[in-house]
């Protein structure tokens, strides 16, 4: 398992935001976050307004389920090479600037439809903006660790969930208030000209040197010896077989040596298991704001608007916790703030009625947790990629932390038509309990760091 840069001090945490490549994940923190809300919160409270039944809303969630499944063709954005594109932009940047270019054809595309008549098309839309997503996903989070040394990714991290917040504002609040004031055709039109933000900054950055270590070299040897050992194959065989080695199997084998097979494996389950609380609660939020009683406007300016604020302040405070503490110690702590602020949906569902002051808290108390444990979750995935295999293997980390959320989330409409909304926000803490247990273990496993600087 790779070992922690030491902590440091306050005040140098504080300044390593004003590094120039931490800044710019800004603003591809905030192309990465505009399309999330649009094929999951967002368009839940389309659907939900157009008469579409909840328990099809929560199945409709699964399109999401493409994020999570995003490792089988990272290879492909790891490896090959688009043509012209990649001559122009690099790698990374010409693989952004292609589905960046799908995510603006698939939010126009729903924009176009009508949910009560044309559901299945809509359907069709969304897996392209989700599949066009998670290609960008890829690159960029490929970009943010390549692009920067291990000691600033809490820092690139954090300013990556500071854009991806403020997107969140911009396709939860934004969306909801101009669907209520000039409906939801204007509404998602205005997102798909907001792609261009991810386009301009695509087209500004730098691409990053990519860096193989010398225990990488003796990895890839192994393709050569690939197409070595079978010149009786033919060519485009050997060449295809010789890929694989490269871009798919050589990733796996390198997690694996570095951590060896139980720790490495420990290490998956947790972040498998870590972000279940919020990603199953999350589809049914505003199915649940609905049922109480609160309209799009306050839900668009508390739980979409003041809270993704909340959010950005919590994203902060992880950068700067990572910084100085660590990535571990700082997801336990958010760990352990996520559940609490969980359960207090449960009591805001136990009050029944819609309370301006009480939505507030509650989402204060939520958004500041998932923000402080993001932050020092997506550092902590970043120091377990090698240089050499990013996409694939940041890819196989970010997918295997939403798919079991994904999976569970299909079926949370069904959980709150059985046991209800306070019973289902116990459920959910309650999934919370065994990631933090492995936390733990994996806590005593890791050095004590020096002394701060």
């Amino acid at each position: 398992m790779t070992s922690e840069a030491a902590p440091r001090g306050w005040r140098d945490a504080l300044r390593m935001y004003g590094h120039p490549r931490v800044a710019s994940m800004l603003f591809l923190g905030f192309s990465a976050g505009l399309p999330f809300l649009l094929v999951f919160s967002t368009l839940s409270a389309w659907l939900a307004q157009a008469g579409v039944q909840r328990a099809t809303i929560g199945m409709l969630s699964w399109v999401g389920i493409t994020y999570s499944i995003k490792f089988f063709w990272a290879p492909v954005v790891d490896r090959l090479a688009l043509p012209g594109l990649t001559r122009l932009l690099g790698r990374r940047r010409s693989w952004m600037l292609l589905a960046q270019v799908g995510l603006a054809c698939g939010l126009a595309g729903l924009a176009l439809h009508d949910p009560a008549t044309q559901l299945r098309s809509m359907v069709y839309c969304a897996l392209l903006v989700a599949f066009s997503s998670a290609t960008q996903d890829i690159a960029i989070d490929a970009w943010r660790i390549e692009a920067a040394e291990q000691s600033l990714q809490g820092n690139m991290s954090a300013a990556y969930q500071l854009g991806y917040r403020i997107a969140l504002i911009v396709a939860g609040a934004g969306a909801l208030f101009l669907a209520a004031e000039q409906g939801w055709q204007m509404s998602y039109l205005t997102m798909a000209a907001l792609v261009g933000v991810g386009v301009v900054t695509t087209l500004l950055i730098a691409e990053p040197e990519q860096k193989i270590s010398r225990a990488t070299l003796l990895q890839e040897e192994r393709v050569l010896r690939f197409i070595e050992q079978r010149q009786h194959w033919p060519e485009g065989l050997r060449h295809a077989g010789a890929w694989v080695i490269g871009a798919v199997v050589c990733p796996f084998v390198d997690f694996f040596q570095r951590n060896g097979w139980k720790l490495g494996a420990l290490i998956l389950c947790f972040v498998g298991l870590f972000r279940l609380t919020d990603i199953t609660m999350g589809v049914m939020a505003n199915p649940f704001y609905l049922s109480l009683g609160y309209t799009l406007k306050q839900i668009a300016a508390i739980a979409k608007g003041y809270g993704v604020v909340m959010s950005i302040l919590g994203a902060f405070l992880g950068g700067l916790a990572v910084a100085r503490w660590g990535a571990l110690r700082a997801l336990l702590i958010g760990g352990v703030v996520v559940i609490l602020s969980n359960l207090c949906f449960a009591l805001l569902a136990l009050h029944g009625q819609p309370s301006i002051e009480g939505l507030a808290l509650v989402i204060s108390a939520d958004n500041l947790a998932a923000g402080l444990a993001g932050s020092a979750f997506i550092a902590y995935l970043s120091g377990l990629t090698n240089t050499a295999y990013t996409a694939t293997q940041y890819a196989l980390f970010s997918s295997l932390f939403t798919l079991p959320g994904k999976l569970m989330g299909g079926a949370s409409g069904w959980v709150v038509d059985q046991i209800g909304f306070v019973g289902f926000f116990l459920y959910t803490s309650a999934l919370g309990l065994p990631a933090l247990l492995i936390l733990l273990q994996l806590n005593r496993r890791l050095p004590a760091p020096s002394a701060a600087s």
